[in-house]
């Protein structure tokens, strides 16, 4: 049985609906906080069990059975996501799994200014010593995360922010699609993954050519320092430690942490993946409907 934690976020829910399309459904589990969240799943067949990284023993029935577990990353930060997904790992391999599988990322990085790269690079120290069989997904940076950072441009015309640097902006659906790819094919991916990115890194200057060719207004690049941006996030009632966290995505960014392309996504999936210049035009859509 593969066992998907995280199953009703946006990626581990898209995994498990492509999950479902390959398997049986009864081969096919999740761990997750709320049970009830996932009824939609038990409806399906799925087996649906609550599992909280934070609660050992939680996870030991959760994965119970299992063949592979998938480790969506936690939406914590720092000692606590590690320890997090410590517990996951260690219960995978309790569990009697032959294989891990994290959700990394393609900047995972000791020293990024921007902190959940640190986290990642921990987890995979992790994975290495685990005496378990892994696969660390070191996926692009989600393209939704450039549509927010886009703001309220495709109403102002202008995208406001510090100087950035270029981001490999990947989609949800097709990380998920590797994702699923990876799960059902043992061979294909092993250990630390190459980038799995889109085939191109863009700006967010990039991104306001862009968007300003296919709304045919023109949508202004703002550059704003550090101190500015987390002072107006933190004027507009954001918590200090996440405009921190935000402000960290440009200095890392700036850096090149995000800016590899690779090949490996498209070949996954034997096509090319989706740009974000495709995901505009669906915004654009969807905001004119």
């Amino acid at each position: 049985m593969i066992i998907v934690t995280g199953a009703t976020g946006k990626l581990g829910q898209a995994i498990v609906e492509r999950l479902l399309t390959n398997l049986p459904s009864d081969q096919v589990g999740v761990s997750v906080r709320d049970p009830e969240k996932a009824y939609a799943l038990q409806a399906q067949g799925v087996r649906v069990r609550k599992g909280d990284f934070g609660d050992r023993e939680s996870l030991h029935q959760a994965f119970e059975g299992a063949s592979q577990v998938l480790i969506i990353s936690s939406n914590s930060a720092g000692e606590v996501a590690v320890q997090y997904h410590r517990n996951a790992i260690e219960a995978a391999k309790a569990a009697g799994a032959r294989r891990v599988l994290y959700t990394s990322h393609m900047g995972a990085n000791p020293a990024s200014p921007f902190a959940p790269m640190c986290d990642h690079a921990a987890t995979e120290e992790i994975l290495k010593t685990s005496d378990i069989a892994f696969t660390s997904l070191r996926n692009g940076f989600y393209s939704d995360s450039g549509l927010m950072l886009m703001g309220d441009a495709f109403k102002t015309g202008k995208i406001i922010a510090p100087e950035d640097g270029p981001v490999s902006w990947t989609t949800h659906a097709d990380l998920a699609e590797a994702a699923v790819i990876t799960l059902t094919n043992y061979n294909r991916l092993d250990g630390l993954t190459p980038p799995l990115t889109a085939r191109e890194a863009l700006d967010l200057d990039a991104i306001a050519e862009v968007a300003s060719t296919l709304t045919g207004r023109e949508i202004t690049r703002v550059t704003v320092t550090d101190e500015e941006f987390r002072s107006t996030l933190i004027s507009g009632g954001l918590p200090e430690m996440r405009a921190d966290l935000l402000t960290g995505l440009f200095a890392a960014s700036r850096k090149g942490e995000f800016a590899a392309v690779d090949s490996t996504l498209s070949s996954l999936l034997g096509r090319p993946p989706m740009s974000m210049r495709d995901l505009i035009v669906s915004r654009l859509s969807k905001l004119t409907q």
